[in-house]
């Protein structure tokens, strides 16, 4: 739960919410990723009125970010949809390493912890991310709410009442959409936080590049998360997906990654010592470079940056997923204060003030094990000591 001492207050969903092309919208959200649907799915059942637009012609894919930490869980737990969610994952298993075509050693990578009335959900569940976007975005259709697909914001302005959006529709075409407040949360690459010219800044990491891809593999265990480690530093992992047939495998090698499925499947055998043969199929490939930065502002009149348009992280640790969610959990209860109980609009200044330090020791702490290659995994990494007592909203008693 949000640890401001602003109770977050809970309204009921006022029916459907509305796509009428034309029709003013509260709040236009760009992108339906995690961070986009977690704010749609709190806005909605506040009754406020959003409208999700999204690039694509569907759901991203691929199992990308995989862990949901306990804070996240709570998030969700209050949001309707951890229920689901849970049925939807499970735990990580052991780290098998592989030396000379066998299991040398086993290590306990994820830490596992006891649960307790006061932290009932004390573990990273995992879950391909694919899996979590399909259920939150049904957990908003539950909701009357949805997104509008193969729609991309292309250009905005804003004025003292709102802002004003141009959106690219499917086949061409251009719809408008008058909003109150803009929330880009369409990626690492945000077109929004690049059209208002908002600097990113953070530490450097070590160039390259990765293969990431979820692939099935045959005859290899689903009782381990494997890993193969290279003379030169390299290393390739595969970690089998949780109620699925498939293993997301990551490939940290030289030379750039070729994402075609026969390059992709000879890439994992040259690594492992695995035939081609047992990679039987790939379902999806990307190649990942590492970055981690922050930007300058996360408000900018009417218009907010959340999720991975205000921060990118190396993947160590699991945290820009949790990050990006926990964005717009803090950001969509302030909204709703403001677009429906008559809260000044002042209260939105709290969002920067208080995500953005939050991200800071976040993305100071994935850099860290990103640079170290340290494998443990442990309770620092859960999030659940996250407050904001430096916050404008925070009193002492």
């Amino acid at each position: 739960m949000e640890l401001n001492n602003v109770k977050d207050v809970h309204t009921a969903a006022a029916g459907p919410v509305a796509t009428t092309p034309g029709a003013p919208v509260d709040v236009l959200i760009a992108g339906a990723g995690p961070t986009g649907l977690a704010l749609a799915i709190d806005l909605a059942r506040r009754g406020v009125h959003a409208l999700v637009v999204e690039r694509q012609d569907h759901l991203s894919q691929g199992a990308r970010g995989t862990g949901l930490q306990p804070r996240t869980q709570e998030v969700f737990d209050d949001l309707g949809v951890l229920t689901a969610v849970r049925a939807a994952g499970g735990r990580y298993p052991r780290v098998a390493l592989w030396e000379n075509g066998r299991i040398a050693r086993e290590v306990e990578m994820v830490e596992r912890v006891e649960p307790t009335p006061a932290i009932p959900y004390s573990n990273t569940l995992m879950v391909p991310q694919w899996r979590n976007l399909e259920l939150l975005y049904a957990r908003l259709t539950e909701l009357g709410g949805g997104v509008l697909f193969g729609t991309e914001l292309t250009g905005f302005e804003q004025d003292a009442d709102g802002v004003t959006a141009r959106c690219g529709l499917p086949g061409g075409g251009i719809r408008t959409v008058r909003a109150r407040y803009l929330v880009a949360t369409d990626g690492g690459r945000s077109t929004v936080r690049k059209e208002l010219g908002v600097g990113m800044s953070g530490p450097a990491l070590p160039e390259g590049a990765a293969l990431l891809a979820d692939v099935v593999i045959e005859g290899l265990d689903r009782d381990h998360w494997h890993r193969w480690m290279g003379t030169d530093g390299s290393f390739t992992a595969a970690l089998p997906l949780v109620h699925t047939d498939l293993f997301q495998t990551m490939v940290v090698a030289a030379p750039e990654p070729d994402t075609a499925p026969d390059a992709v499947r000879a890439r994992i055998a040259d690594h492992t010592g695995l035939a081609v043969e047992q990679i039987r199929e790939v379902r999806w490939a990307s190649v990942f470079r590492p970055k981690a930065g922050m930007a300058d502002r996360y408000r900018i009149g009417r218009i907010f940056l959340a999720g991975d348009a205000a921060h990118i992280h190396s993947p160590a640790g699991g945290q820009g997923l949790n990050t990006s969610v926990q964005d717009a959990y803090n950001l969509g209860w302030k909204l709703g204060q403001v677009l429906r109980h008559g809260a000044p609009d002042s209260l939105l200044d709290s969002y920067e003030s208080e995500r953005r330090p939050i991200a800071a020791s976040i993305l100071a702490t994935s850099t860290r094990l990103h640079r170290s290659g340290e494998l443990r995994r442990g309770r620092d990494l859960h999030q659940l000591g996250i407050g904001y007592p430096d916050s404008p909203l925070t009193r002492e008693l």
